[in-house]
């Protein structure tokens, strides 16, 4: 039985990828483009936009693959680039507005139904406001910490905070209408 150390795979596929090698980039775009397409469709409702930034981003990731130090996972470096992106498309098309309110508190909201298809779920968040939206993706999908996301989106802490905290509450409600749908008492 041969023992293959994939790390050191990666780690040569991402040296070829460096030299320009165009089936090693090939090869990296096909790996990890599913992946990275589901993380920008979380931030861009349509999907052919949130396709043209994920290739936007993949540019980037070639571009800047020398810069790579193989601390922590490739595809999470991948990631943030592809998360970095959407938020700067964002910025650009539209004006984020996100309410000061610093009387925020942090509830637990980590049990989304089961009952509720993928496809469902996204569309509950595909609605929320996009400061709401953007934060809530920060938080709870992607796990940053309010004082990161605080400096990504150039917000204070507290506004972060307050922001997530409204987007819980208004899937909390999407949530309880659709449940009452589904049992037929709406």
């Amino acid at each position: 039985m041969k023992v293959i150390n994939l790390h050191q795979e990666e780690n040569e596929l991402i040296q070829l990828a460096v030299e320009s090698n165009r089936q090693a980039q090939q090869k990296i775009y096909t790996q990890f483009s599913p992946k990275m397409l589901s993380v920008c469709r979380q931030y861009i409702k349509d999907i052919h936009q949130a396709e043209d930034i994920m290739i936007t981003a993949f540019m980037k990731v070639f571009t800047n693959l020398k810069n790579f130090q193989h601390k922590g996972s490739f595809e999470g470096w991948i990631r943030r680039i592809m998360v970095n992106e959407c938020i700067s498309f964002i910025r650009v098309q539209k004006k984020v507005k996100y309410i000061e309110d610093e009387d925020c508190f942090e509830e637990s909201f980590n049990n989304i139904e089961s009952q509720f298809s993928i496809d469902a779920i996204q569309f509950l968040i595909d609605s929320l406001p996009d400061g709401y939206k953007m934060v809530f993706n920060l938080y709870a999908i992607e796990g940053y910490k309010h004082q990161e996301i605080a400096s990504m989106l150039g917000i204070n802490e507290g506004t972060s905070k307050s922001q997530l905290s409204h987007a819980r509450k208004m899937l909390q409600g999407q949530i309880s209408k659709l449940k009452n749908y589904d049992n037929g008492t709406e």
